[in-house]
């Protein structure tokens, strides 16, 4: 009896063992505080800031429009899904290794049937032996001594979980490319405005000049420099009202389906990005908010578990096939008492030689797990990059803006000086042509400033892990 009670112990301990090494995060190979210098100059965030991550995105975006847009996007862009549905794949194949743990059943009923020529017997006649079987089989189970199906589950379970953070990335990426396509729009309809009432005005100016040059007042210069600034515009105009049919184009590939008309922008991009202020943080705070690097963070995990199951091919595998039910010579006596019939066949397999396949697959195990270090650090770096790059584009916008402001305000001065001077024929129209073009390169630099000022808000939020957390969805076991 005590024997016994030693002998499930001991079983109790080997079932326990797990031959995978103990995971730890790799230390991040980054600074510990962000950049700082001439271009972070960014306006500090409240103390009782939230996080990025947990700012949802429809708290985020102040136009009712654009919100509405990226909920379309959420519901119907085919990337993602794609993710969700290998969400899907990673849970069912999760399902399938976890199963492996617990033993299968099933019921079988059968009939053995042979016949014997008579030649082959002893009475000279031909005879049919005939055997019924019924019961319960359980098929070959192994016995996770070394801890090899639960790594093969824990690794099942790391991908299913790795999905699930790339459909995050694939999501909060989604918000960000809807968003700034729907600001790109916004500003090119903008430029579109601004080159249709160049046209108008330069088209004024041309026609004053036009009768000027008929009357004799001016030369001929002045009509042709009045003219190459109107068929400027003309062509600006075009390329412009070709450029927000491309807009609209790529929203709608985005989205997934044809945006419909009244969800369309038409304000301006200081109507429409109304957006929070966004905290940084710290470097290490960024790893909990970053749906990709957690993604690589679990690929090292699932590499880890693989370890222990290349290791646990080294050792004994033992596995168990049984059987119980009944047996008879004849259908109608199969269940009948006295037929009772079982079958126990455990089975222990001990590796002897195999040339070195196990040592190889081990080996492969190990360089697969230095490989996805290697790739969490690189997401690491590559999240710290983003973030730092957006930073960097933050603290220099506001003189940017400053700056770009300053430089339209004194063009239009210029302009309305020189062109209220030629009107009255005071001087050539070649100072108000020089004039006019630097007051509508100011005015489009504005445009992009504006854009450029919107673009890097929604691209902070991106970076910093925010836009979407919906509760994650639980394996089953």
């Amino acid at each position: 009896m005590k024997k016994s009670v030693f002998t499930l112990a001991a079983l109790a301990l080997l079932a326990g063992c797990s031959l995978a090494p103990v995971y730890e995060r790799p230390a991040q190979p980054v600074a510990q505080a962000w950049p700082t210098g001439d271009a972070y100059k960014g306006v500090p965030a409240a103390a009782d800031a939230r996080p990025v991550s947990q700012i949802l995105w429809r708290d985020y975006f102040a136009d009712d429009k654009l919100r509405k847009v990226i909920e379309l996007a959420l519901a119907n862009n085919r990337d993602l899904r794609v993710s969700v549905l290998n969400i899907e794949k990673a849970k069912a194949q999760y399902n399938i290794d976890t199963a492996a743990l617990l033993p299968k059943l099933s019921a079988n009923v059968n009939q053995n049937a042979a016949r014997t020529p008579s030649t082959m017997t002893g009475t000279g006649a031909a005879a049919i032996n005939r055997q019924y079987n019924g019961g319960l089989v359980m098929a070959s189970y192994e016995l996770d001594f070394f801890g090899k199906v639960r790594n093969q589950s824990e690794a099942g379970l790391q991908s299913y979980l790795g999905t699930e953070e790339a459909r995050r990335t694939q999501q909060i990426t989604l918000v960000a490319e809807v968003a700034n396509a729907y600001l790109t729009l916004i500003a090119d309809q903008q430029r579109l405005k601004l080159a249709q009432e160049t046209l108008k005005s330069q088209q004024t100016s041309y026609d004053l000049s036009q009768k000027r040059f008929a009357s004799g007042v001016v030369a001929g210069t002045d009509m042709y420099d009045a003219q190459t600034t109107l068929e400027s515009a003309r062509n600006d105009a075009a390329v412009y009202t070709a450029q927000v049919a491309l807009d609209q184009n790529a929203l709608t590939l985005l989205v997934g389906s044809a945006v419909p008309e009244e969800l369309l922008p038409t304000g301006d991009l200081t109507e429409v990005t109304q957006l929070a202020a966004i905290p940084a943080g710290l470097p290490s705070d960024l790893l909990q908010s970053r749906p990709d690097v957690q993604e690589a963070e679990r690929a090292l995990r699932a590499a880890n578990a693989n370890i222990g199951v290349a290791r646990a091919a080294f050792f004994p595998s033992i596995s168990l096939t049984a059987s119980g039910g009944s047996a008879s010579s004849t259908l109608s006596g199969l269940f009948k008492a006295g037929s009772s019939a079982w079958t126990f066949a455990p089975a222990i397999n001990l590796p002897i030689f195999d040339g070195g396949v196990n040592r190889a697959n081990l080996n492969i195990a190990k360089a697969d797990r230095d490989i996805s270090v290697a790739q969490y650090e690189k997401a690491v770096q590559t999240a710290f990059r983003e973030v730092a790059d957006a930073l960097a584009t933050r603290g220099t916008l506001d003189e940017r803006m400053s700056s770009q402001q300053a430089l339209v305000d004194a063009a239009q001065k210029s302009y309305t000086i020189n062109e209220a001077r030629y009107r009255k024929g005071a001087d050539s129209y070649l100072n108000a042509l020089v004039s006019q073009r630097a007051l509508y390169s100011a005015q489009q630099g504005l445009i992009t400033t504006r854009l450029a000022k919107s673009s890097n808000a929604v691209t902070l939020y991106k970076v910093l892990g925010g836009g979407w957390q919906p509760e994650l969805p639980q394996p089953r076991g």
